[in-house]
């Protein structure tokens, strides 16, 4: 593996940190950060057995998902939800199927898993 390519890929947590109904949010670090760039984060958990992580972004104004440190899900614990509008996504997939960007998507991070770490793909 070059330098590069390791730059991509940030450790987030291990596999054995990662519990049913637990959210582990994480800031991302960037390859190069202009100047007006602001800091991006993001969030990983298991949908079922699957680990899955997307940025804290909903892609109707861009504001953070989680009402709270940790909060993703909505009351029946179904769906990731918009803390703002209240727009609900599929966890599987990160669709909208409700509100105001229904049809759009989170955007999902690609997941490894090492040795040690849970490891997400910086997005470009």
């Amino acid at each position: 593996m070059t330098d590069i390519q390791a730059i991509l890929w940030q450790p987030v947590c291990s596999r054995q940190t990662l519990q049913a109904s637990q959210f582990v949010e994480f800031s991302l670090a960037t390859v190069a950060q202009g100047e007006d760039t602001l800091p991006q984060t993001g969030f990983i958990f298991l949908d079922g057995s699957t680990p899955r992580a997307y940025l804290n972004r909903c892609p109707h104004r861009g504001v953070e998902l989680n009402w709270m440190p940790g909060r993703f899900m909505d009351t029946d614990n179904l769906f990731l939800q918009c803390s703002t509008h209240g727009a609900l996504f599929k966890p599987g997939d990160g669709e909208c199927i409700a509100g105001p960007c229904q049809g759009d998507t989170l955007t999902a991070l690609d997941i490894r898993e090492t040795e040690e770490f849970l490891e997400v793909r910086l997005p470009e």
